[in-house]
């Protein structure tokens, strides 16, 4: 499917109005210039929306989606990615404990509002990201509007360590319920990831669990960043990579690319129509 690319600047209540630059990618279908498609917000790691993000968001796109992929440190500076390069790192890792959370939350936010507002989007969400965008895209499953999550090696949920004072509450919402009864989750983390230990792991998994959020957990052969085709330090692995992307459509076209109706308790009674 051909795909399109723009932005919008959308004006934020928490940064005095200055706007976060939303990058948007949209299927076209020739012909149909009223189709409508599910959303999709692609969280990027902490180097903004770089070139594998805007790929990775365009591969997402040409599946039928529109992909909206938010520039993260709006607070701190423009919208251009940040280089893959030790001063970029630093800056980029410096950013993330600067920012508050309340404010990745309204970014997150801002981002399914405009997906809704689209006029080829037909208001069905799901999100999903990298690194620091894995753990906002874990966050943004908080929003009941997001029907499903897939978070690629989401880095500080387990040391409930984002944002400004390093000291995030994700987990700990968790256990308060905030996710429960809402959308599906899916954590994919590599076993060689020195960011998330297996400690780590075990304890999102658990938690996931005791609070009975419907969550698929993945701990595959791979290090941090695998999915990355650039600047990766040899990461890379394009077939898993490959593999993991066919496992997130599958969800996304599970939860959100079919308009299921309303969700009913399972003691309800349903009708079937063959």
């Amino acid at each position: 499917m051909l795909i399109v690319k723009t932005f919008h600047d959308v004006p934020s209540k928490l940064d005095n109005g200055r706007p976060i630059r939303i990058f948007v990618v949209s299927p076209v279908v020739p012909n149909y210039p009223q189709a409508k498609f599910p959303g999709v917000v692609c969280f990027s790691e902490i180097y903004q929306v770089t070139g594998p993000v805007e790929r990775f968001a365009g591969q997402i796109a040409s599946q039928g989606y529109v992909v909206a992929c938010p520039s993260s440190y709006h607070e701190f500076e423009g919208p251009e990615a940040i280089p893959y390069d030790t001063e970029g790192t630093d800056r980029g890792n410096r950013y993330k404990i600067e920012k508050d959370v309340t404010a990745y939350d309204e970014d997150a936010t801002l981002s399914v509002d405009l997906l809704v507002s689209l006029s080829n989007c037909n208001g069905r969400i799901a999100a999903t990201g990298m690194c620091l965008g894995g753990h906002l895209a874990f966050r943004a499953a908080f929003d009941p509007r997001v029907l499903s999550s897939v978070c690629f090696f989401a880095t500080d949920v387990h040391s409930a360590t984002l944002g400004k004072g390093k000291n995030d509450n994700s987990l700990a919402r968790v256990l308060k319920g905030d996710m429960t009864g809402k959308g599906e989750l899916v954590m994919i983390f590599g076993k060689q990831d020195t960011h998330v230990p297996r400690e780590g792991r075990d304890l999102i998994r658990k938690t996931l669990e005791d609070a009975r959020v419907p969550c698929s957990f993945l701990e595959v052969q791979a290090q941090h960043a695998f999915i990355r085709d650039e600047s990766s330090k040899g990461r890379w692995d394009a077939a898993l990579t490959r593999s993991l992307f066919t496992f997130m459509m599958e969800v996304f076209d599970r939860t959100v690319g079919r308009d299921l109706g309303p969700k009913v308790d399972k003691g309800e009674q349903v009708e079937h129509v063959c």
